[in-house]
């Protein structure tokens, strides 16, 4: 029932915890009244069909997660760069539940980027049968949505069924959603009128929000560079500049190398925007499992940490000497993102000329970007 013909429009889509992602995935529901801003954030929620129609749209997806992230440091709220939370739902696949009306909330709002990569690479679609409203509503009411003038929040919602199946009413959704000040825009895998047609754009104008028609199945044009390359060498010597702590240390860092592993997957221009994500300091943050961001955040840490949490590089080491070690470290990382942030701007350049030379359909990602920007204006946010 899922399966649609299509003609061709494009775009898409293209989101830190220590905590393991069932625990996450299982955490209760954090009622959006109830948390409070800690400086600008933008948290989006994605919510994806994964019906077996939707092989285009999930890949789309994993090709364009880091040029959205990427887009956002270019904002700034009263001049402080906002932090960005990510969280990803799928719905509409016949493994899920039909209990909670094949929904899932994959990771919540988290600036894990690495966990939220993994995730999404690991959806498989199946099915089934595509709720809006009801994914919707969950969303609006399980997140941990902030509050305050300098919170974002945005949904974006992705599919390509009747905006109106299942008994959850869209219009009321969509009212709750309004109400707690969280942005929703719709996506509709097909035809711009088709998608009219299934209500997509109704409840996009519902919400005052964007109301996008893409081609799922279309492959993401990601611009590859002549600066890719060396970028991916920075990135691999960035790579070396972790060091994992605790329990989960080990395989956080293994974490890390599979996501670098995932993107390149997709082509060296997705691995060129991974590494850029992770050469932001406020975008990459791994105080969770890293002992050098640790040691940035908590002064006291070194000192209080046991010798078993440590990385054996530490070990048996005075203060003097772990900091010592800290140190050098946090200048090597400096040094190296200085470096890909200085290529960063030839390779944008370069991206932006080509950009012009070959124009065509925007993909979902690229689309995603621009209605962040708008909307960041809309919010008092400023761009560089």
């Amino acid at each position: 029932m899922d399966m649609k013909p299509k003609t061709t429009y494009r775009p898409l889509l293209s989101s830190m915890v220590l905590v393991s992602v069932l625990a996450l995935g299982n955490a209760p529901a954090v009622a959006a009244t109830d948390a409070k801003p800690d400086g600008p954030v933008i948290q989006v929620a994605l919510l994806l069909d994964t019906s077996s129609s939707m092989d285009g749209l999930i890949d789309q997806a994993k090709s364009r997660l880091w040029s959205v992230v990427n887009s956002t440091t270019k904002l700034r709220y009263r001049g402080q760069a906002p932090r960005i939370e990510i969280a990803l739902y799928e719905y509409g696949n016949d493994n899920l539940s039909p209990k909670k009306n094949w929904i899932r909330q994959v990771t919540p709002l988290t600036q894990d980027l690495d966990m939220i990569s993994e995730n999404l690479f690991a959806l498989r679609t199946q099915g089934g049968s595509e709720y809006a409203g009801a994914v919707i509503k969950d969303a609006t009411d399980t997140l941990a949505w902030k509050q305050g003038p300098q919170a974002m929040k945005i949904i974006y919602i992705a599919g390509n069924e009747s905006f109106a199946q299942g008994g959850v009413s869209y219009r009321e959704a969509i009212a709750d959603a309004r109400s707690n000040n969280i942005h929703l825009n719709t996506i509709y895998c097909g035809d711009h009128r088709q998608g009219i047609t299934l209500e997509w754009k109704a409840g996009a104008d519902l919400a005052q929000g964007r109301y996008m028609a893409i081609d799922s199945n279309q492959k993401s044009k990601v611009i590859e560079t002549p600066f890719d390359a060396e970028l991916a060498q920075l990135n691999t010597q960035l790579n070396g500049t972790y060091y994992g702590y605790g329990r989960e240390g080990a395989s956080r860092k293994a974490m890390q190398a599979k996501q670098d592993s995932n993107a390149s997957s997709k082509s060296m221009g997705v691995l060129a925007d991974r590494s850029l994500s992770k050469s932001n300091a406020n975008l990459y943050r791994n105080g969770t499992w890293d002992v050098i961001d640790r040691a940035q955040e908590d002064s006291r840490f070194l000192a209080e940490a046991s010798e078993a949490d440590l990385p054996e590089e530490l070990r048996g080491k005075t203060l003097e000497q772990k900091q010592q070690f800290v140190g050098s470290k946090q200048a090597e990382r400096e040094g190296l993102r200085k470096q890909m942030s200085k290529l960063a701007k030839q390779r944008e350049a370069f991206i932006q000329q080509k950009s012009q030379e070959v124009k065509g359909e925007d993909d979902l990602g690229q689309a995603i970007e621009q209605s962040v920007m708008t909307l960041a204006k809309k919010n008092g946010f400023s761009t560089e």
